[in-house]
This record gives structure tokens, C-alpha cells and sequence, in this order.
């Protein structure tokens, strides 16, 4: 098992099967850069279901317990049920989830996706004021339709539900209690994300962040909380329980409350690229060499050496020295 500079081993797998979305929200893929002239990776370009299958073999070899399918919008990648299916069998991995922003989850598919063997979902929602929600999404999507996929995600069974909320001042913070009220008592688990900088495109400000512990107060004001103990090492969530037993809810602080020290993860994009941090500015080659017929234990030594030179800790250092990076794009590296 391969531990990086800081110490810090390698757990968990988050693999972009696209790098296509339907959606163009503000924070993540605004519109005036990724329009209609804007060059999404070619098909050949892509990983195969295969190819995913034996790197994850591959990086469960080396320790990885969870893998989290993402984008993009990973429901726009054709027959991921297949791909789900395959990871499903890979010895070592015990927690198989997806990232998704509902649009294409209907009860068929989320049936399909659990038969197939996902084990949870998490998706995202930024608001349940409509005008809010259709504004942030930049392609007039409806909320009735994402809570339509979180009942259908519910029946399949995909258990538990997580519900993504990037808060971003002036924009959605009004929607933070309207949000945590909507699903105390359900069983689902409100996540609240201060808005980062990832990439270099969605025009990020520091005075735009919503501290979490503001998020904490404003529930708490309505409800008594206090804090729960993580489920595991490197959780990325700091979660919050309701006194009176209805549930939880999550925040997720990178901007003020970073929590690098503890980061056991690393993301693999659709095109086979290796970043060992959401904010890197260069990825490590994998697909070359499987591709050009590079064995097993040669990839797995890339990985090892690769996550061995790993120090990455960017939000803990945070600040001018910083600005300007040319960071991976969110829609490529996956959330």
C-alpha cells in the first residue's frame, strides 16, 4: 500500500467516464466557455468500460475501497449499467456510487443501475426555488424533474441518498434552510459545498464563498444540531446531526476548513489522465500505456510512484502564490 509524501494513503478512486454535460451551470461549465464551438474529448479518445475495469482492478490492488463514477454528467455515457456491472465484480471495492445531476434518471435507469450493482448516488441540487435552480443550470431545467429522479433513486433502493448543494453567495444561500427542512426526516443526506475554484473558468471570488460554519448557523437556528463523529478516514463531509433524531446533513468546507491532510483520494478522467488533487494542473498518463501493451505490475508502478511523489495540499495553501494556476477543469476531473 503506497502512502504520498504526507503520509497519506490511497483509498479512494473517482473516475470521469465524460467529460460531456447536459447542463451548464455557472460554477462548473459556464456557457461562454463551453459553447457550441467548445472540443469535448473524441470517442477514441475515452476509456473503454475494459479499460476502466482493469485500472480499477488495479488500483484495488493497491489498496482503493471506493470508487465513485462522475463527470461531466457520467448518465450521458452510453450503457453505464455495463460498465457499474463490471465494477460490481472487482475484488477489494465495497463501495461503487455515482455522481449525477438526475436529468437522466429515470425509475428505469435507476433500477438498471442497482440491479447492476451500485451500491448509492449522490445528486446534485443547488436549489428548490425554481427560477434559482433553471438560472444556476443555465439550460432551464426544472427542479420537480431532479426530485422526480431522487424519489426514483429512493424506490431502486440506492440508500443513502446524498443531495449535493453548491452554495454560492448572492446566488442560492437562501435556499440553505428551505433545503435542510425539505429533507430532515427522509433518510437522505443534505451535503452543502462551499463553491471552490476549480478550474480556471467560472470566475471564482473568495467573497462568493458561503463558509460552512455560516451554513451550520443558519440550520441550527431553526433546528438544534451537533456534531457527528466521521464514518471513516478522510470523509469528506463534516457531519452534522439533528438533536431531535431526524437525520443528518453534511458541509463540506475545502475554502475555509481545508482538510488535505486527510485526502486519500485520487481521480482518473475519461481519457485516462491521473490527478492526484481537485485543483492539479498536470495528470499523469495512464491510457498510453495500456494501449501500447504496458503489463500490469508496469502500471501499477506508475500509479506507485506517481502517488509516492504525491504532496499535493492546495487548500491549505491557498492564497496569492496561488491565483492564476491553470487548474483542471471541474467537468474533466470529476467532483
Amino acid at each position: 500500500m503506497p502512502l504520498d509524501r504526507l503520509g497519506r494513503p490511497l483509498r479512494d478512486l473517482r473516475i470521469s467516464v465524460t467529460d460531456r454535460c447536459n447542463f451548464r451551470c455557472t460554477y462548473c461549465m459556464p456557457r461562454e466557455i463551453f459553447g457550441r464551438d467548445f472540443e469535448f474529448l473524441r470517442r477514441e479518445d475515452l476509456l473503454t468500460f475494459e479499460e476502466i475495469t482493469r485500472l480499477t482492478q488495479l488500483f484495488a490492488h493497491l489498496g482503493v475501497e471506493k470508487i465513485r463514477l462522475t463527470g461531466g454528467e457520467p448518465l450521458l455515457r452510453r450503457d453505464l449499467e455495463s460498465l457499474v456491472e463490471m465494477l460490481a465484480h472487482v475484488k477489494g471495492i465495497r463501495d461503487l456510487t455515482i455522481t449525477t445531476n438526475g436529468s437522466l434518471l429515470t425509475r428505469e435507469k435507476a433500477r438498471a443501475l442497482k440491479d447492476a450493482g451500485l451500491h448509492r448516488i449522490s445528486i446534485s441540487l443547488d436549489s428548490l426555488d425554481d427560477d434559482v435552480f433553471r438560472a444556476m443550470n443555465d439550460v432551464n431545467f426544472p427542479v420537480q424533474r431532479v426530485l422526480d429522479a431522487i424519489d426514483a433513486a429512493n424506490e431502486a433502493g440506492l440508500w443513502p441518498i446524498k443531495i449535493d448543494m453548491v452554495v454560492k453567495r448572492g446566488v442560492n444561500e437562501k435556499s440553505i434552510v428551505e433545503m435542510a427542512r425539505r429533507f430532515r426526516g427522509t433518510g437522505h443526506i443534505v451535503r452543502f459545498i462551499e463553491y471552490m475554484d476549480v478550474g480556471t473558468t467560472n470566475g471564482w471570488r473568495m467573497e462568493d464563498v458561503v463558509p460552512s460554519r455560516e451554513v451550520v448557523e443558519r440550520i441550527g437556528r431553526e433546528w438544534p444540531v451537533e456534531p457527528a463523529h466521521p464514518n471513516y478516514f478522510g470523509e469528506v463531509a463534516e457531519r452534522w446531526k439533528y438533536r431531535d433524531g431526524e437525520g443528518e446533513f453534511g458541509v463540506i468546507s475545502s475554502v475555509t476548513q481545508p482538510f488535505c491532510g486527510s485526502c486519500t483520494r485520487a481521480r482518473l478522467t475519461a481519457d485516462g489522465q491521473l490527478y492526484l488533487c481537485l485543483f492539479a494542473t498536470e495528470g499523469h498518463d495512464l491510457r498510453q500505456g495500456l494501449r501500447h501493451r504496458a503489463s500490469d505490475e508496469e502500471i501499477l508502478d506508475a500509479i506507485r510512484v506517481a502517488w509516492r511523489g504525491r504532496d499535493d495540499r492546495y487548500s491549505e495553501i491557498r492564497s496569492s502564490e496561488t491565483a492564476g494556476l491553470a487548474k483542471v477543469e471541474m467537468s474533466r476531473i470529476g467532483g
